[in-house]
């Protein structure tokens, strides 16, 4: 199959960048000790099971039998554990698993042990998040390298092996099938779950940037799949038949540098409040089809449990540039460079750049338009020097809505400082909440989730459903009053059902939110166009 990636694969280590086009390469090459279910539901992948014990402070993982390393090497329970760990140095949520754990071993090859400092019932769901970056299991020889050194040797355990000696960069990654790998027994292939059976001997990526060159290699049914598809060529691909294969969608995020001016300032960050239009963002991307976004939008993913609209009035009202000229100048903005990085090789996220470039013109910033790709934004978003040194201060991207479903794995809300996500936001307050809700078990006298979260219906061999305690129960309540207005309020628009994109702004962190458009569609390939992409960006 030759598939046309949203860009180029610059970053190989799936632990290294949020990247989604490391997150799909990631997921080809190695696996997860835990998938999940299209009802988001955390269900066995590498593991054949758990038990759990000492009041829900010990889980005992046993591995399946059977599994190997491209290498042909055994899994060992060794590997995992420090797997787990290097990813815990690195990801926002293995940072939390960590925070939990008092004591993770492998006391012999088949069994993982976590004992815990307190009860933490989303551990299966952490271990087996979709999002990025997922906790690939590697080599334990791999794993020891120091998770701010990129590993370079791709040696998983997933269904295909990634082909090195095949890679052009800029033009073609390679993968091919995976002769030894056991798909586990039973259950249905849903997301990252269920038994992954291999169809295809041979995946070619082949990273095409002109949007007017994949659409051809599309019509002329050179290309398979094409995972971003702008809705500028959209027109051109009408007899092509397309269905929602993700109804998250995505959200995009304009995020801000809090460690360096003007964005260390809180009172300038609050300005964009006063200028952004979730619907002008929206309309770049997706054009002029209303169905194909939704607006306003939150913190949190529409359509999803803990959506909510408190505080999103704020992006109802008027733009007002004038007034937003007048609170820069009161902020004390003083006319320092702000360098906006865009995306030159994905037109979505480049649409986002543009857009922003004139709103924070008009608003009275000194806008440094820096249109780069995307690979090197990833890179580069990671440093936290000044933007005369190489920094930068604002860009844009999307993560999927699965990504911004819950406050557990909502990256951009976690707020710890500089040991946190780019941008580097630093809230105790917000932190203090996110704590007691991973904390909380039980909301209203009902369980959100259990001491097993897969349920009493998987252990009963039915798969869990959407009014499963997990779905059912989880919160909804307005966000506390020193958060709302304009922190939970300054989310600009976001993904939902078959839309996309959002966008937040927060006064004590460093987001906004812009809205959504349904970019993940899957077109079946005798159409000759197999996905509008399953995340974008991030």
């Amino acid at each position: 199959m030759k598939f046309i990636p949203q860009s180029d694969l610059t970053v190989l280590d799936p632990i290294w960048t949020t990247a989604y086009v490391t997150r799909n390469h990631g997921l080809m090459v190695f696996d997860t000790l835990y998938g999940i279910d299209s009802t988001y539901a955390a269900q066995p992948q590498m593991v054949a099971g758990h038990v759990v014990e000492n009041d829900g402070k010990q889980w005992r993982m046993t591995l399946r039998s059977g599994l190997k390393f491209h290498d042909g090497t055994p899994v060992l329970g060794r590997d995992c554990v420090s797997s787990i760990n290097r990813w815990g140095k690195r990801d926002a949520v293995g940072q939390t698993v960590l925070a939990y754990t008092d004591e993770l071993s492998a006391p012999d090859d088949t069994t993982i042990v976590f004992k815990l400092k307190k009860p933490f019932a989303l551990l299966p769901d952490m271990l087996g998040k979709v999002g990025s970056s997922i906790c690939a299991i590697m080599p334990e020889r791999l794993a020891r390298t120091d998770p701010f050194t990129q590993v370079t040797e791709m040696f998983g355990s997933g269904p295909f092996r990634f082909v090195a000696s095949e890679r052009i960069i800029g033009s073609l990654v390679v993968y091919e099938k995976f002769a030894d790998y056991v798909p586990r027994d039973g259950g249905t292939p849903q997301w990252t779950s269920g038994p992954k059976r291999v169809s295809l001997d041979r995946v070619e990526w082949h990273p095409i940037p002109d949007l007017a060159t994949a659409a051809a290699a599309m019509q002329s049914k050179e290309m398979d799949w094409w995972e971003t598809v702008s809705a500028d060529v959209m027109p051109l691909l009408k007899g092509m038949q397309a269905q929602i294969a993700d109804p998250t969608g995505y959200i995009g995020c304009l995020r801000m540098n809090e460690v360096q001016p003007p964005f260390d300032n809180p009172a300038i960050r609050r300005v964009l409040l006063q200028v952004i239009d979730q619907v002008d963002y929206m309309q770049a991307v997706t054009g002029d089809d209303p169905k194909l976004r939704h607006t306003p939008a939150g913190f949190f993913c529409p359509g999803l449990p803990m959506a909510s609209e408190a505080g999103l009035d704020v992006f109802t009202k008027a733009r007002d540039f004038a007034a937003g000229k007048r609170t820069l100048a009161e902020a004390g903005y003083k006319g320092e460079k702000v360098v906006l990085m865009g995306a030159s090789d994905l037109p979505n996220l480049k649409a986002l750049g543009d857009i922003s470039a004139d709103l924070l013109a008009r608003a009275g910033f000194n806008v440094d338009y820096q249109v780069l790709d995307w690979g090197t934004v990833v890179q580069r978003r990671t440093r936290k020097e000044p933007v005369g040194q190489g920094g930068w201060s604002i860009f844009g991207t999307f993560w999927a809505g699965l990504d911004q479903a819950t406050p557990a794995n909502n990256a951009f809300l976690r707020s710890p400082g500089e040991s946190g996500t780019f941008g580097w936001p630093k809230s105790e307050s917000l932190e203090t909440m996110r704590q007691q809700w991973r904390d909380c078990r039980k909301i209203g006298g009902r369980n959100i989730v259990g001491l097993d979260p897969i349920g009493s219906e998987a252990r009963a061999g039915r798969s869990p459903t959407r009014n499963s305690p997990r779905l059912r129960h989880a919160p909804r309540r307005p966000a506390p009053d020193n958060v709302t207005p304009p922190n939970l309020a300054a989310v600009p628009g976001a993904t939902s059902l078959p839309r996309a994109w959002a966008f937040y702004l927060r006064n004590e962190q460093a987001v906004v939110v812009l809205a959504a458009c349904p970019l993940k569609i899957r077109l079946p390939k005798e159409t000759a166009l197999c996905r509008s992409g399953r995340e974008l960006g991030n």
